[in-house]
């Protein structure tokens, strides 16, 4: 497989994420559309997310075996997911950088002609304390023109 990526797919892509947090339950849901990539092995989604501080653009790394979840702009934050492990992480506010632990309980992904899953359920800590339990789950296929 070469280093240069592939074509970029236009996708249209679906974030949902459920938090538990001392047993209140908060969900939300994303609709967006950005783009779809192959490069070294790994697959790569990019999209862009309109929040009230701002713009945020995020990457998203699928690898055989962790994903990678960058995010940048109004928000920056780096979160790395690999089953059954453990990673340190970081959440850059206005006010300072906040430590983060990702903990994943499973991690599963399926790519498949421009469309694919990415279903991730694992535990935010923040400076040792737990955050909360999180279910992110991203759908995307190709955007048909």
């Amino acid at each position: 497989m070469s280093g240069r990526p592939t074509e970029q797919k236009p996708v249209k892509i679906n974030v949902n994420t459920t938090i538990w947090d001392n047993g209140e339950k908060e969900t939300f849901e994303l609709t967006t559309f950005g783009r779809y990539y192959e490069k070294r092995g790994s697959a790569f989604l990019q999209y862009e997310e309109i929040m009230e501080e701002g713009t945020v653009k995020s990457i998203v790394k699928i690898s055989k075996d962790e994903t990678l979840i960058l995010r940048s702009g109004a928000v920056n934050m780096r979160m790395v997911f690999e089953a059954n492990k453990k990673h340190p992480g970081r959440y850059e506010t206005p006010f300072g950088t906040l430590g983060i632990t990702t903990k994943t309980k499973s991690l599963v992904h399926r790519l498949e002609n421009e469309a694919g899953r990415l279903s991730i359920s694992y535990d935010l800590h923040m400076h040792g304390a737990l955050a909360g339990m999180y279910q992110l789950d991203i759908k995307f296929e190709e955007e048909k023109k």
